[in-house]
């Protein structure tokens, strides 16, 4: 039986959802007895282009059997999905709804699809985790992904689908990373009207840049409001166990949104199309939980209210 060799294009290694994805793909590949290359983009799409081009434009003994890759930027990269195609190499795309997969997918014999986490469902769910840490309404502080990004959008369209009309947002963008979060938070508190604001609960649309918020809080403010800042609510998403899901164990999360990684799951689909010589399906969709569940989160900060008025 012949051994396949699968590339994955991951977008950067500095966050916990992209770090699970590689752990994912190397946990299938050893399963199932094939061989996968792992490269990082470094957040730049230019730089994942001409990675995945040279592996297309190699040798053919040199060259992946199929590429799965997570799109850095706000196109996911047609005129390369082409070219892998055109070369017999198969396709898959993570996390972005792509119109070209049912054009190629007609003329090609190697196997071409999608993967999704569903972000506008984890938008809802953060919508729904506002409403239970605010019963009576209030301000998020609100860091996003970056604007280019179809995930950061549809988690956002999501979450005010969701949101309690007394729930205000305000929103700052992050790049997906601790560090770009705590950069835009910090940058943040440097203007006056960040000092006057109520801000009632702070959220990042992945636990890496949650977390980032508040280091620049606990960082970047006075003793007096570092306290305030901090006795807030925090939520997250992506929800790792060894990340997010520990982060609310311990209190630094109040509550997180649980992302399944998908890389695995396109290893395992691309080796049965490639064994069995059939196209799998076009488009599938993972489903994302919230962390603790929503209604145990409400029941929570009932008991955390009632003590503290005590």
């Amino acid at each position: 039986m012949e051994k396949y060799n699968f590339l994955v294009s991951v977008t950067n290694t500095d966050n916990d959802y992209q770090r699970e994805q590689e752990t994912s793909a190397k946990e299938a590949a050893r399963r199932l007895g094939i061989s996968v290359q792992i490269v990082d983009a470094d957040n730049d799409p230019i730089n994942q282009s001409q990675q995945l081009l040279k592996a297309i434009q190699a040798a053919p003994a040199g060259r992946p059997h199929a590429i799965i890759f997570e799109p850095v930027g706000g196109t996911a990269l047609p005129q390369v999905a082409r070219a892998a195609a055109n070369a017999g190499i198969g396709w898959v795309v993570l996390n972005r709804e792509v119109d070209y997969v049912s054009e190629l997918r007609k003329g090609c014999r190697a196997p071409i699809f999608a993967i999704s986490s569903d972000h506008t469902e984890i938008g809802r769910i953060q919508g729904r985790q506002f409403a239970a840490l605010l019963p009576k309404g209030g301000t998020v502080l609100y860091i996003q992904g970056p604007s280019g990004s179809l995930a950061a959008q549809q988690r956002t369209t999501g979450m005010y689908e969701t949101k309690p009309a007394n729930v205000q947002v305000r929103t700052l963008k992050g790049q997906w990373t601790e560090a770009s979060s705590y950069q835009a938070v910090s940058s943040w508190l440097r203007l006056r009207t960040s000092h006057e604001a109520r801000i009632d609960l702070i959220s990042g649309q992945d636990d890496s840049m949650a977390l980032g918020a508040r280091k620049a809080l606990e960082e970047q403010t006075s003793i007096t409001e570092r306290q305030r800042w901090l006795s807030l609510p925090f939520t997250g998403c992506d929800g790792m166990p060894d990340t997010g899901q520990a982060w609310v164990r311990s209190g630094l999360l109040a509550a997180t949104v649980v992302v399944p990684a998908n890389t695995g799951q396109a290893i395992e689909m691309l080796t049965q199309s490639l064994r069995s010589g059939s196209q799998p399906q076009e488009r599938t969709f993972t489903a994302p939980l919230s962390f603790p569940p929503t209604e145990k989160l409400a029941e929570m900060f009932t008991k955390k209210a009632g003590a503290a008025s005590v």
